[in-house]
């Protein structure tokens, strides 16, 4: 394998001043994870990447070579054609930038594209930042489609690198194979070495998981404050929220079909919680609409809806 220091490049000032504060430090920082791949229902880790780069004066400590790390034909970059030429292209990118959250405390993000080639040797590289940085804990944050009401609280799914990493949680479920993410390979690399590591999948309803739905953002964040004892002020994401949730209501509200869909689910969801109150909707046995089933249900209704504004 290459050396996995080749992979990135070091902002050599902030990198070397980190190092040497973290270093002299008994617990080291947090590092969040958060890499765009084949999953992130209601882009749940876009919209948390954002809010944290705007609120956390970034400073950037390395930055990947997404050249050699992306699969420019799986995941194409955009640009834009303004007039008579190109005007922008947008890179993919895979950065680890140091933030501070509002009380001043100092933490840091791992984003991007995730990589398409070179996932032992890109772990392989997060690994020794973790150790230059002495990272005390890893926290990766995405989301998941789930048979939920979006009238309901949102819930998060936890797993981790050891037993008796999180507090009072259930096992949800026993042994199951799933297509492998970079993150969560990371995690269970840093488990390997004893390493403490946290994953947090926020739970959204299937029928918007290719929306940007903040409230589900806010939902990870506020799981990622209470593991980290970080300050992310998600109260600078409640007005998207309500937006998301009252642009929401307002097509349901224009079909019964639609209508019909949620109210099952909220009688679904209200069942299984009276009769498991501890216990994840992960682990139900009764059968729900599948992300295809839903989302179809609803883009048709979006559809008319356009046609009918069109019409009228």
């Amino acid at each position: 394998m290459r050396d996995p220091r080749d992979l990135y490049e070091l902002n050599d000032q902030v990198a070397n001043a980190l190092m040497e504060r973290t270093q002299a430090q008994e617990i080291g920082p947090v590092l969040v994870v958060s890499l765009k791949g084949f999953i992130d229902a209601g882009h749940v880790g876009d919209i948390s990447v954002e809010h944290l780069l705007e609120s956390g004066s970034a400073q950037r400590v390395a930055t990947f070579d997404h050249d050699r790390l992306v699969d420019y034909q799986a995941k194409r970059p955009t640009m834009i054609f303004s007039q008579s030429r190109w005007a922008q292209y947008d890179a993919p990118q895979i950065a680890m930038d140091l933030l501070q959250d509002q009380e001043g405390m100092s933490y840091l993000l791992l984003h991007g594209s995730e990589p398409d080639r070179y996932w032992d040797a890109f772990v392989a590289a997060v690994l020794g930042l973790i150790s230059d940085f002495n990272i005390s804990l890893v926290v990766g944050l995405y989301g998941i489609p789930m048979g939920v009401p979006h009238t309901r609280p949102g819930g998060t799914v936890l797993h981790a690198s050891r037993d008796g990493l999180l507090d009072d949680t259930p096992e949800w479920m026993g042994k199951m194979q799933v297509p492998a993410s970079v993150s969560n390979l990371l995690e269970y690399r840093l488990g390997l070495g004893d390493r403490d590591a946290i994953g947090i999948a926020v739970q959204v309803p299937h029928y918007l998981a290719q929306s940007q739905y903040a409230p589900a953002a806010i939902t990870g964040l506020t799981k990622l404050e209470g593991v980290t004892g970080l300050n992310l002020h998600t109260d600078g994401l409640m007005e998207a929220a309500r937006e998301a949730l009252a642009e929401v209501d307002r097509q349901v509200e224009n079909s019964a079909e639609v209508a019909e869909m949620i109210k099952g689910l909220e009688n679904q969801y209200d069942a299984f919680v009276m009769a498991h109150p501890q216990e994840s909707l992960l682990a139900q046995t009764t059968r729900i609409p599948t992300a295809e089933e839903l989302g179809a249900q609803f883009e048709q209704f979006l559809s008319q809806q356009q046609r009918d504004g069109e019409d009228s």
